[in-house]
């Protein structure tokens, strides 16, 4: 993943700054998609959690830009020659001292995890070195220990020689590759513990060679001529030595991998030796020996995920839009590792914890929706068809109010009606703006205050000191706002249009309304759809509770069927939904009893989502704010979630969320109530023009409650009282003056 960023990055920067991928963040969550699954730790003992990327998408996009400056031509492109591969796995059984000198290493990596060892002493590297040493052959990490007639190189041996000798009269040849324990002289290793086997067994030294006997570029070209012509008949080498530039395929018969290596590409190296024009052979054969338990799942397992993306994306065929199946290769693959861990189930199982990982997620999100939709449905539609209905009458009232107050001439078309202000009739339309212009300049408080009346609506005038501009109000039922300017003539047509303006705005309503009713409609259909794949997301829940169970993988502690507390538990959940949603409960409600959700609604102000849950495994009530946990509560029992929460379920009580743990998800538009865009005093109370924000909302709250406000019915203070008030109000003014006054001239 991070080679093909760093070659676009490399070769494509100007055009990843284009398409705005130039962060690998940005690039990755374009491109790719982690996944998190149970891994074989690297000591081969035991499991753990790992994210890794997994899959790609958008790939024809990927590969389009990738192939600006690369030009892919695969194997199935070129159909070349070659002969058929016939691969065959050999697992090879561990010895007594491999198997303890495995715990060993798991013991060693708890240890440098847990941080108890000098990372100079002992570290992840060093055990990771060991181990694949280990799983080659024991004597690798203490050479007094005895030979194992089962090892991998006594089986690749005991293998080399049965070819030899089968294929003696066409003096056919083989490989042996092995990038662990190269030949030294005076120390133990493989190569040389594999050539005195097959000496032992029968065949002449000199039909035996090392590549690493071959110093220079013409004794290479040497050897590999005696390979070709069948004098020499085994040759062992590294990927290294003899991976690109060997050319000796022709009596190639057998390669034989005594280990794994790091890359897939190391592989297809090696395999590239055999399979390749020339080989006068129509079919060979390729020999992976792998020991169980040990490290080479691991290994394995590596190669594994780094051919998955290899396989998905240097492909000369066009590119699905998602890939994320193992090719044929990664198969071969993830049945070596499934092998090396001496049980095929670890293949099945870590396959169905993805498919399962992410049908639950679909469910989830299935489940998000329905609870969406119900809350709609009971909730949202229903009010939001009774405010457009009462809106929709409101526009009809005040059509009809504006129609029966205007003005028509002889030629029945319209003309000025005489716009009432302050009690007095203006006939002229001139005159009417500028009586309105008037009442503007004299006007000295924000606050609303009716002037007059105009084609049978009433007409109310405001200053908004947020945007500095004076606002005109029209209606009966309903407001029609907007914003007075400086032309007596614009004025008087703002408001005609905005009067003209009312039967737009009840054709949209009634838009909208039908598209709610539809939406309505269409609701209650899709609510009563089922998970699609929730048979399947069963079957396969069952199957890896099997595996789980058979590879004890969890000390999960299931719960027993027989349970009448549980029984007890469902049942009054099933009774609690049954009421409340008027709906039948299935089983696919219980199929996870740590999330059963029991309640779904939004925040009064439609900006956040609320969900209640039950957990009958681990007894406890929980409650989430969109996704996140603000609230929890757990039992010593079942019966106790039973006798306290189960017996006294209310959707109310079961959304009902603290205002300091709802205040956490507010956000600064939240604060917009009237939805314009912006947060000004119209959000906090437009009835009061001493509020011009939230701040001095709350400085006024906090004064009414230091006073005992008492509303509307507060007794009414003397004529002296007040103008002491008004006296000390006028004083601290003049001194917030005198002090600006006083800075200014500083």
């Amino acid at each position: 993943m991070t080679e093909l960023y760093t070659m676009q990055r490399y070769l494509q920067f100007n055009t990843l700054k284009k398409m705005g991928l130039t962060h690998f963040d940005s690039w990755a969550s374009t491109f790719g998609e982690t996944v998190t699954a149970i891994e074989l730790s690297p000591e081969g003992t035991g499991y753990r959690p790992k994210t890794r990327f997994a899959k790609f998408y958008n790939l024809p996009e990927l590969m389009n830009t990738f192939k600006e400056v690369a030009d892919i031509k695969t194997a199935d492109v070129l159909n070349l020659p070659v002969p058929e591969a016939q691969y065959e796995t050999i697992s090879v059984k561990p010895s007594e001292f491999q198997k303890e000198m495995v715990e060993s290493l798991g013991e060693r990596a708890d240890r440098v995890r847990a941080k108890l060892v000098d990372s100079r002493v002992d570290n992840m590297l060093k055990i990771t070195n060991d181990g694949r040493k280990l799983a080659l052959d024991q004597r690798l990490l203490n050479p007094m220990l005895p030979d194992d007639y089962n090892s991998k190189a006594s089986i690749c041996a005991q293998k080399t020689y049965d070819i030899w000798k089968d294929t003696k009269d066409e003096r056919l040849t083989q490989l042996i590759f092995c990038d662990l324990s190269t030949p030294k002289a005076g120390e133990f290793n493989v190569y040389d513990d594999v050539k005195n086997k097959l000496i032992d067994k029968g065949i002449p030294d000199e039909e035996i060679a090392f590549i690493h006997d071959a110093k220079t570029e013409l004794q290479k070209d040497a050897l590999f001529a005696k390979v070709r012509e069948g004098e020499v008949r085994v040759l062992l080498g590294s990927t290294q030595k003899m991976g690109t530039g060997t050319n000796c395929q022709d009596k190639l018969i057998a390669l034989h991998d005594l280990d794994c290596p790091w890359r897939p590409a190391d592989l297809e190296q090696r395999s590239g030796r055999i399979i390749r024009q020339g080989n006068q052979n129509e079919r060979v054969h390729i020999f992976r020996y792998v020991t169980e338990n040990t490290f080479d799942a691991y290994l394995w397992q590596l190669v594994e995920n780094k051919q998955k993306f290899i396989g998905q994306i240097m492909t000369s065929k066009s590119p699905v839009r998602s890939a994320e199946d193992v090719d044929e290769s990664a198969l071969s693959y993830a049945e070596i590792k499934a092998l090396a861990t001496g049980n095929p189930l670890i293949k099945e199982k870590m396959d169905l914890d993805v498919q399962v990982a992410k049908l639950k997620m679909l469910k989830a999100n299935y489940l998000s929706e329905k609870y969406k939709l119900e809350d709609k449905i009971a909730k949202n539609y229903p009010r939001e068809i009774k405010s457009l209905e009462e809106k929709i009458q409101g526009y009809e009232k005040d059509i009809s109010t504006v129609k029966d107050n205007t003005s028509l001439g002889f030629d029945g078309k319209k003309i000025f009606t005489p716009m009432e202000i302050k009690g007095v009739m203006y006939p002229d339309k001139e005159k009417a703006g500028k009586a309105l212009l008037k009442l503007c300049k004299e006007k000295k408080s924000s606050e609303k205050e009716l002037i007059g009346n105009y084609r049978g609506m009433k007409m109310e005038l405001s200053y908004d000191r947020f945007s500095n501009v004076y606002q005109v109000s029209l209606g009966n039922r309903m407001k029609h706002w907007f914003n007075l300017g400086e032309d007596l003539y614009g004025n008087i047509t703002r408001i005609d249009n905005a009067l003209e303006g009312i039967d737009k705005k009840m054709n949209d309503s009634q838009e909208k309304l039908e598209n709610v009713r539809s939406q309505l409609e269409l609701a209650k259909v899709e609510v009563e759809k089922p998970f699609v794949s929730g048979q399947d997301l069963k079957v396969k829940q069952q199957r890896l509770t099997e595996l789980e169970s058979i590879l004890n993988m969890t000390d999960k502690i299931e719960i027993e069927k027989e349970n009448p507390l549980l029984d007890k538990a469902k049942s009054l959940i099933s009774d609690f939904i049954s009421n409340e949603y008027e709906s039948s409960v299935d089983d696919s409600v219980f199929e996870d009893l740590s999330n059963i959700s029991l309640a779904y609604t939004t925040t009064e102000d439609n900006m956040h989502q609320i969900q209640a849950v039950i957990d009958l495994e681990n007894p406890g009530f929980k409650q989430y704010i969109d996704g996140k946990l603000i609230y929890e509560e757990t039992y010593q029992s079942l019966n106790d979630l039973i006798t306290y929460q189960l017996e006294f379920l209310e959707f109310d009580s079961l959304v009902s969320i603290e205002p300091e743990d709802l205040k956490k998800f507010k956000v600064e538009l939240d604060y917009d109530r009237d939805n314009d865009g912006a947060i000004d005093r119209y959000d906090a109370d437009f009835k009061d023009p001493g509020v011009q924000s939230y701040g001095s909302l709350d400085e006024r709250e906090d004064y009414r409650g230091d006073n005992d406000y008492i509303g509307d019915n507060k007794p009414k203070r003397s004529l002296l009282e007040r103008l002491e008030s008004k006296s000390i109000k006028m004083k601290k003014d003049i001194n917030i003056e005198s002090e600006k006054l006083n800075a200014w001239e500083r």
